[in-house]
């Protein structure tokens, strides 16, 4: 079974770096062509390069698209790790998502030196930061963990 899971969390990984990139492919040439595009009141189809990290902090630090690349690649592979030694298919998926946005995040930074934001929520002149597919693959599947942690494990 543990073979199984792996090879799920991989194929969970590859779909989401492969359309993650892909969505920012697109929506970036959209954007290109017609500027900032509304959908709602609330939110928006913009386009940021975060040099960063979440919130965009640490975007001034030289070399930054290196430094983030090798510690965004070092991370997806002690996540590789974890997942081969998972036995729980949940985790699979968790891991998929959380691997497949790491690294369509790193594979954005390396091409570009920045990586591509554009989902942008806001209310009047507040905004959320910008963030992406693989940001949101993240966070699903970190929360999945999370829960699991708080939720499934049994008190000794």
């Amino acid at each position: 079974m543990p073979k199984k899971l792996f090879l799920l969390g991989v194929a969970v990984a590859i779909t989401v770096t492969f359309f993650d990139l892909l969505s920012k492919q697109m929506i970036f040439v959209m954007l290109e062509q017609q500027g900032e595009i509304e959908i709602f009141s609330f939110f928006s189809l913009v386009k940021v390069w975060n040099r960063g990290v979440s919130f965009g902090m640490f975007h001034d630090l030289e070399n930054s698209h290196i430094i983030f690349s090798c510690l965004q690649g070092g991370i997806g592979l002690a996540l590789f790790y974890w997942l081969w030694n998972n036995e729980k298919p949940h985790f699979a998926w968790a891991l998929g998502l959380v691997i497949g946005g790491a690294f369509g995040n790193v594979i954005d930074r390396i091409q570009n030196g920045a990586v591509a934001d554009f989902l942008d929520f806001h209310l009047g002149i507040y905004h959320w930061p910008a963030f992406n597919l693989a940001d949101s693959c993240i966070f699903i599947g970190v929360m999945i963990l999370l829960f699991d942690e708080v939720l499934c494990t049994k008190k000794s």
